[in-house]
């Protein structure tokens, strides 16, 4: 925790923007920093490389929280989430779902 404040960062597939932007907006309203994924850098033109280093320091984002969110509306979890769940279950991190 840094100071009072909880340390949260969201997980979850793009395609689900308006859903992050809410829980965002919800997380940090109750006094938790969110850390979010870099939704306004998803086109279709990022290469390979740079999806891995966006990957990277999205896991550097899960080192940094306290827990970790994740956006899975309608039950969906893709497998680069799945990558981050079982990342921050390694760390030990608690894990709170959107939807159970």
């Amino acid at each position: 925790m840094i100071g009072k404040y909880k340390v949260i960062t969201l997980c979850g597939s793009m395609k689900f923007k308006d859903d992050f932007l809410r829980e965002q907006k919800r997380l940090t309203l109750e006094g938790n920093i969110v850390l979010a994924p870099n939704i306004f850098l998803l086109a279709e033109d990022i290469t390979e490389d740079i999806k891995k280093m966006l990957d990277e320091m999205h896991k550097r984002k899960i080192d940094l929280a306290d827990e970790v969110f994740v956006i899975n509306k309608n039950s969906y979890v893709g497998s680069s989430t799945k990558s981050e769940i079982e990342y921050a279950k390694k760390l030990g991190k608690k894990i709170v779902f959107m939807e159970n």
